[in-house]
């Protein structure tokens, strides 16, 4: 039976107090004013007080207005009709589409048991040969992009919804501007991706509890098709909005701040979400790549810092391109053996040789006499930023190891690369 009350104790921004008993954390009200109905979550419980996060605002709302507890938590449709589909953060069409109300399933559940994953063991392509050459992206990962406003890391994202080699795609955004809402919309379907694609949208005019949803309803909607056998790759854009979303909720409930003002729980928060990585023993797998934009530039900022502890790598998305320093997929040897048997060696000496032409633009800027050895790398430095690190090169992961080989062979002598014989003998490119 559902709890009504007729008196609201306080309102404070878009946070209503009401004092109620028997009410679980997370679970959903109906706040009835004069203009409309207004749907609002439990986001805290101290004793008898219940706090409630207005969906769309408590503009409008008055202390005698009348709160329906609906005795049960978010929950969003799920069937194969959410395919193609774009809604918001609420699970609302935003597409202009039917509402979906049939088989509803609870968001925010549980990370999956340890007992029923497995060893990540399969490589996800995208087609970026900074991604699958270098860092590559393996089936069940957690990855963050680490980038700054103003970074092309959301045509990075709608590239790889369109390239990857998965069997579903499911696209969170939060704190959206329009405009990159329109983006990802109107490259998928160009590409011809919207139809394996679903859309979980909110923008920066939405409602801030929206904003905390979206990778709930995302990674719930990807648990239930992971169940059904889908390999599914999660892509979410930004993580720094969501931890700024539960920053304003915390300092309107007066949480004591922790580091630069977010809530202490911020690594939990995080870590909720991106644990959902999994790859099941007897069926799919989630796999996710999210955003997270760093304040300043600063990696020491707390939502980096502690998505650090809790993913298997990262990417560094600056000037353009994904950083070959700093980036690092820690899952990419379990991987890389089962490729190509010459793909950890080239890697490795492209990372080489590609580190020493970064001391000679130095030993360059600084007015150093180049040497034979100093031209052969700007050389390779130059044709490597070209022909591997510009993001609109797009190659299937054999091609670009040989285009790897190619560029060795214009610039080096074999001897000069380190690699082995044996692999010399197999694949240089030109007079051996």
């Amino acid at each position: 039976m559902n709890k009504i009350y007729s008196r609201i104790e306080s309102i404070v921004g878009n946070v209503i107090a009401v004092e109620a008993q028997d009410i679980a954390y997370g679970e959903l009200a109906q706040v009835n004013t004069r203009y409309g109905a207004s749907l609002a979550e439990t986001i805290r419980l101290d004793g008898k007080m219940v706090y409630l996060q207005v969906f769309s605002g408590s503009r409008g709302i008055s202390t005698g207005d009348e709160v329906r507890f609906l005795g049960h938590p978010m929950q969003v449709s799920f069937s194969d009709d959410l395919m193609g589909r774009i809604f918001d953060g609420a699970g609302e069409p935003r597409d202009g589409g039917p509402d979906l109300t049939e088989n509803l399933i609870t968001i925010a559940g549980p990370a999956v048991n340890p007992y029923q994953r497995i060893i990540p063991r399969e490589m996800i392509r995208t087609g970026i040969p900074m991604i699958d050459v270098f860092n590559t992206l393996v089936k069940s990962q957690k990855l963050p992009i680490f980038s700054v406003s103003g970074e092309p890391y959301n045509p990075l994202l709608a590239r790889i919804a369109m390239q990857a080699e998965v069997d579903l795609i499911i696209l969170g955004g939060m704190g959206l501007k329009y405009d990159d809402y329109l983006f990802f919309k109107d490259t998928l379907e160009q590409g011809g991706s919207l139809s394996k694609t679903i859309m979980f949208v909110h923008t920066a005019a939405d409602p801030i509890v929206e904003c905390l949803m979206v990778p709930d309803i995302s990674l719930a909607i990807a648990e239930r098709f992971a169940l059904k056998g889908k390999n599914v790759l999660v892509l979410l854009s930004d993580m720094t909005n969501f931890a700024d979303a539960l920053k304003e909720i915390a300092i309107t409930q007066e949480q004591v701040p922790s580091n630069r003002g977010y809530p202490g729980d911020l690594y939990s928060q995080l870590a909720a979400r991106y644990e959902k990585a999994v790859d099941f023993s007897d069926a799919g797998s989630i796999t996710i790549l999210a955003v997270t934009t760093m304040p300043g530039d600063d990696v020491t900022h707390p939502i980096p810092d502690n998505t650090g502890y809790i993913t298997e790598g990262q990417f560094y998305l600056r000037d353009g391109h994904i950083e070959p320093f700093g980036s690092l997929s820690r899952l990419k040897q379990l991987v890389n053996a089962k490729t190509r048997e010459d793909h950890r060696s080239i890697m490795d000496a492209m990372i080489k040789l590609f580190a020493a032409y970064r001391d000679t633009l130095e030993k360059k800027s600084m007015g150093f006499q180049m040497s034979a050895w100093d031209r052969k790398l700007l050389k390779y430095g130059e044709l490597f930023e070209q022909r591997i690190m510009d993001l609109s090169v797009n190659i299937p992961l054999e091609k670009a190891l040989d285009l790897c080989w190619e560029t060795l062979a214009e610039c080096f002598e074999p001897r000069e690369t380190g690699l082995r014989s044996d692999l010399i003998q197999k694949f240089w490119i030109g007079k051996k």
